[in-house]
């Protein structure tokens, strides 16, 4: 293909992309109610099914349950509420249409590699998906609530009264829980590298002491608050997420013989 026809090509993808993205936000625009009353807003307030959980877990292990919980937010812009149903519509949509998304950009890229790559890419496209909704769920139903319930109630002193804006509730939201889907791929990035060749198990169980600080380093740069708590929440799925990577990527030999199978 010519260069103007790989460019037509990446045109019909972006406007498929966009097509989707489109539809998809004005869905949960219109669905206001359920999208911020039952899931965005859930975790402000003690009814969140994820504390029920908790209060349920405590019980049974004969420990206290949590205290009552409940953070009002309040708004100071004229236009956030209205930017801010607009901006939860579109990350919704994204993540929502990731699968689609991501085999398009599949579609675009495979004619372009070799067998051996196309191998080692579909795999690992493949589950990349997947690894990415159970960290968006990671973040929803741990990180985020954790987080929230630290941050939120906490005091310098009982004269300063915590008055949390709309902005920042959402902002932290948003980060959070794509961060951690983001972060999530790497199990199916250590996967793709592995099966051409760049990295074995040999080179990730060599390095696994280092991990532990990169883990608090990163988790330390992408969390939005830099509170210790928070960083270490994060840092901890991090780190079992390379330990994972571990399991997924092969020893020398499997690398050899997958190597000379796809070959043949």
């Amino acid at each position: 293909m010519t260069f103007w026809e790989h460019l037509d090509e990446l045109r019909k993808v972006i406007f498929r992309s966009f097509a989707v993205l489109l539809v998809l936000m004005t869905a949960f625009f219109l669905c206001k109610e359920f999208v911020f009353d039952d899931v965005v807003l859930a975790p402000l307030t003690g009814d969140f099914f994820v504390y029920r959980w908790l209060d349920a877990l405590l019980e049974m292990l004969g420990l206290r349950p949590l205290e009552p919980f409940r953070v009002e937010l309040v708004n100071i812009d004229l236009a956030a509420q209205f930017f801010t149903h607009v901006r939860i519509s579109f990350w919704l949509a994204v993540i929502v249409a990731l699968p689609l998304l991501i085999w398009q950009v599949w579609l675009f890229v495979r004619p372009a590699l070799y067998e051996r790559e196309k191998h080692a890419a579909q795999t690992a496209f493949g589950l990349s998906s997947l690894l990415f909704y159970v960290g968006v769920a990671v973040g929803y139903l741990v990180v985020f609530p954790l987080t929230l319930r630290f941050l939120g109630t906490y005091q310098v002193s009982e004269s300063v009264a915590n008055q949390i804006s709309l902005l920042s509730y959402i902002g932290m939201f948003l980060k959070l829980n794509l961060i951690m889907g983001v972060v999530f791929e790497l199990p199916a990035l250590a996967l793709l590298l592995s099966r051409i060749g760049i990295i074995n198990k040999v080179v990730l169980r060599k390095f696994r002491r280092y991990a532990i600080v990169a883990a608090l380093a990163v988790s330390a740069v992408i969390t939005p608050s830099g509170d210790a708590f928070t960083m270490i929440v994060v840092a901890l799925p991090l780190y079992l997420l390379y330990e994972v990577s571990i399991v997924l990527c092969k020893d020398k030999q499997e690398e050899l013989e997958v190597i000379n199978d796809i070959d043949k």
